[in-house]
């Protein structure tokens, strides 16, 4: 094996080589508790190279962030590991704390999921990466913060000379993962572990995110590992896959092994469940049913047999070892192996998914259909207020500033847009059942500024919400039963019709009239979603307000609660606004989508016309930034990479509020660049009547004059 000696960072002498970085062999880690050890990761093997990325994907609890823990030395001390991982040869585990706190941000680095909580608060983000940096090397105050300047300039952070001076709190998200990435990459590593980098951020800034990893990884020539539930990430940035499944890898190849002939039916129903942006045929999603097993007392057999459509009673004896799968370095963890590979079979054939459901309301032009909901002018403003005692006001949040919406009986409304658009708050607006700062909201044909308090609590029958995080909606201290009949009570519907009812919704929703006595800690996520979809179902409203609520779920977990939803909507003929920040999802769900940016509607139409023909650039750049399950579509699409984060709704630039970020305002004319600086955009009619785009130069010609009057200049921040 041939070794050469490269420089890398400062007065480091990085050793790389032909062979292998980064070698585990066999790991186990167990952890002890009250109910018996927990076999965290069970027998774990792979090799990396340098500038390889293997991704570990799979279901919560499968063993990913232990294995990077393990890897790092950062377990706690009661684990029990065994097995081998070497870098460069030299064997890790059983190293002291000292001495791996000697190669940790040296050799090896980490990025994890919450940069908030990684980073020290009351440190500026130059102290931080100063110190990562001499702690290793005997730098100079002055040289080490120079590096740490070059550092985040070469990460894309705006004008680093000043934001190095900069808190954590004064940077967003994004900003924040990328001096995460910064100092990860300060010494050269040869080894990055990058655990969920971009879960919690908008799939804008993930693109950025996405793009910085990959460039500081050519920058290092450092081997990575990627964490991830997101397979379209791992279709972009991956060269290896492993599938962990009750702590174990039940499936390993190269990603086009993975994506393109996996063998492993866990596998083959995970990228199944998983909602396409490129998805031309609307249908229900694969599911697998049931949980993960725990992974205290394992029984005997496949993990896997009690979900899997392929278990045959053999499958219940022996745990199935790795075999080969067909391809060199490909390997599977199943006893039907041949069979899924002798018939190539996908998951429509392992996965079976019944016909959408159709309502019958879908017969009926839309025009005919009566309105659910709609927002005329809409806008929500707030005072910005300074002081803590003498409190004076010294600007305005303008969150939602002027739109027009409309969800007919039966139809389901997409909003979509960054953190910080107005989404939540043009919810929120709409559940409060009250005037707006401007504008009207009608709901079923009520105005809500002119409800009576008894009105407005009588309309709540009608209007229900299913929110984000079920286990924060949900009281812990009640059991199921409790929960689902208490909109019921506060309605007075009598106690039998109740106990009904109850029934009855725990049944609709995919639960056992048996669960209803027990409490919310007791189910899984997605069961808990489920509960909460049964309790905002309970009055039987026409109008379902849905707050991102897939978005914390595990895709395979996440699959079966839009077909709910979907098979919900057609039975019961309800309306859905929903809110996600998933284009895919939306693709999947929705009949119609609106694009929102710092509180205006950019884009809005049937999905399809939007999807398949954007013309607004800010819906064009939310597109291009959804990855696509699909190695070969994935690397070679045209990727719009929008540069700085979202301007403050306080203190929105004149003109169109997007000229700031814009892709296509930099390759306009003076003439026409001073009108987007000018002159608000309106909506525009473009192709079909209902497609709509508020950008003074769409692509497409307009065929008809704007939907709203010509508003004059704003008179915002320039």
């Amino acid at each position: 094996m041939s070794t050469t000696t490269t420089p890398a960072g400062p007065g480091k002498v990085r050793r790389t080589s032909s062979g292998t970085v980064l070698s585990v062999q066999d790991l186990h880690v167990t952890f002890p508790s009250e109910a018996g050890p927990v076999q965290a990761v069970r027998g774990l093997s792979f090799d990396l190279a340098a500038g390889e990325t293997m991704a570990i994907v799979g279901e919560s609890g499968s063993g990913k962030s232990v294995t990077s823990m393990a890897i790092m030395g950062l377990h706690p001390a009661s684990a029990k590991i065994s097995g081998s991982v070497t870098l460069h040869g030299d064997e890790l585990l059983g190293r002291s704390d000292e001495k791996m706190s000697r190669l940790r941000g040296e050799s090896l680095a980490m990025i994890f999921q919450d940069p908030l909580s990684a980073l020290t608060p009351v440190y500026t983000i130059g102290d931080q990466i100063v110190e990562a940096i001499q702690t290793h090397h005997d730098l100079s105050r002055a040289a080490a913060t120079q590096r740490a300047v070059d550092l985040l300039d070469l990460v894309g952070i705006p004008n680093p000379q000043v934001r190095v001076k900069s808190f954590p709190h004064e940077f967003s998200g994004g900003m924040r993962q990328r001096a995460m990435i910064a100092m990860s990459i300060a010494n050269d590593p040869d080894v990055i572990i990058a655990d969920e980098p971009t879960t919690a951020l908008d799939v804008t800034i993930q693109a950025q995110v996405l793009e910085v990893l990959k460039k500081a990884q050519r920058e290092t020539g450092a081997a990575m590992i990627m964490i991830t539930h997101d397979l379209g990430v791992v279709a972009g940035i991956a060269d290896q896959v492993t599938v962990m499944y009750a702590g174990r890898p039940v499936e390993q190849g190269s990603v086009d092994d993975i994506f393109y002939r996996p063998r492993m039916p866990y596998t083959i129903g995970l990228l199944g469940a998983v909602p396409r942006l490129d998805a031309t045929e609307k249908k229900a999603l694969a599911t697998l049913e049931g949980n993960p097993p725990s992974v205290v007392n394992l029984p005997p057999g496949c993990p896997f047999e009690p979900r899997c459509p392929l278990s045959t009673p053999e499958c219940r004896e022996v745990e199935p070892p790795l075999v080969p799968a067909g391809h060199p370095a490909h390997v599977a963890a199943c006893i039907h192996v041949g069979k899924v590979a002798a018939g190539d079979l996908g998951y429509d054939d392992i996965f079976p998914t019944p016909a959408p459901a159709h309502s019958p309301l879908e017969r009926l032009p839309r025009e005919e259909r009566s309105t659910v909901l709609q927002l005329e002018g809409m806008k929500r403003h707030y005072p910005l207020m300074k002081g803590a005692i003498y409190r004076r006001r010294i600007g305005t949040v303008h969150a939602v500033d002027g739109i027009d919406l409309e969800i007919k009986e039966g139809e389901t409304l997409g909003l979509v847009g960054e953190s910080g658009c107005g989404k939540s708050s043009t919810l929120l607006e709409v559940l409060n059942l009250k005037a707006p700062t401007e504008g009207r909201v009608v709901v079923l044909g009520r105005d809500t500024g002119q409800l009576k308090n008894v009105e407005r609590r009588e309309m709540r029958r009608d209007l229900q919400v299913v929110f984000q995080d079920p286990m924060a909606s949900l009281d812990p201290r009640m059991p199921v039963f409790d929960l689902i009949a208490e909109p019921m009570g506060v309605f007075g519907v009598g106690k039998a019709e109740i106990e009904r009812r109850v029934r009855e919704l725990l049944g609709l929703v995919g639960l056992e009239p048996s669960h209803a006595n027990r409490y919310p800690g007791q189910f899984s996520g997605g069961q808990r979603q489920r509960i909460g979809i049964a309790r905002a179902l309970a009055l039987e409203p026409k109008l379902i307000v849905l707050d991102e609520p897939v978005s914390a779920l595990d895709v395979s977990i996440q699959a079966g609660v839009i077909n709910l939803l979907d098979e919900l909507k057609a039975k019961l003929s309800l309306s859905y606004l929903f809110v996600a920040h998933d284009l895919a999802v939306i693709r999947h769900i929705a009949d119609r989508v609106a694009v929102m940016y710092l509180g205006k509607i950019v884009e809005i139409g049937e999905v399809d016309d939007v999807y398949d023909h954007p013309t607004h650039p800010y819906t064009q750049a939310l597109l291009s930034a959804i990855p696509i399950p699909d190695p070969h579509a994935e690397r070679s699409r045209r990727r719009i990479i929008l540069t700085g984060d979202l301007p403050s709704p306080a203190n929105p630039p004149s003109g169109c509020r997007f000229r700031t970020r814009c892709q296509r305002f930099a390759t306009l004319g003076e003439t026409e660049r001073s009108r987007c600086v000018e002159v608000v955009p309106e909506l525009y009619q473009i192709g079909r009547p209902d497609h709509t785009s508020a950008c003074h130069y769409n692509e497409e010609v307009r065929v008809v004059q704007p939907v709203t009057a010509p508003a004059a200049p704003d008179g915002g921040a320039r």
